[in-house]
């Protein structure tokens, strides 16, 4: 046996490892995991509606741009709040100028024609979507009735919006 191991080696047929010590292995495994948390966020430019005259009975329309951010298939609402002014709803959003007793109406909408009234109560009134894990737009459609007699200055409102997931 020696001489067929010396003849072997020689020849480089068996590995040195082998002849030395015969290896076992022994194997386990481990789990790997994450939980993934859902999560939104949502920014907001101003919506300025420009210059404003009383005299005028059309609405004056303007619009801005929410942009929601949402894990992929979390489902959310975005609601609008009735706004900081005095005496300001839902359903009658007010600017307020300078006395603050001085009010411009205006209404916020989730759709273009001016007919669905963007609000605040989730699944109610406000604006559903769907996280894809990138940047969401959604549209706001302000209008400013027509022919609202009002002392000329500046008027502003700050609406909170919020995101429900």
């Amino acid at each position: 046996m020696n001489r067929r191991i010396a003849v072997l080696l020689v020849f480089g047929m068996m590995p040195l490892a082998e002849l030395l010590a015969q290896s076992q292995t022994v194997t386990t495994t481990f789990r790997v995991s994450a939980r993934v948390e859902a999560v939104c966020s949502v920014t907001a430019t101003d919506l300025d509606f420009g210059v404003y005259s009383s005299q005028n009975a059309s609405p004056q329309p303007g619009t801005t741009i929410l942009q929601a951010t949402c894990t992929p298939g979390t489902t959310y609402n975005i609601g609008l709040n009735a706004g900081t002014s005095s005496g300001a709803t839902i359903n009658q959003r007010k600017m307020s100028g300078t006395p603050a007793s001085n009010q411009l109406n205006y209404q916020l909408y989730s759709d273009s024609s001016h007919t669905t009234i963007w609000g605040n109560t989730s699944g109610t009134d406000t604006v559903t979507g769907s996280g894809t894990g990138l940047t969401v737009p959604h549209t706001v459609y302000g209008q400013i009735p027509g022919a609202q007699n009002v002392p000329a200055g500046n008027y502003a409102d700050t609406i909170t919006v919020s995101i429900f997931y």
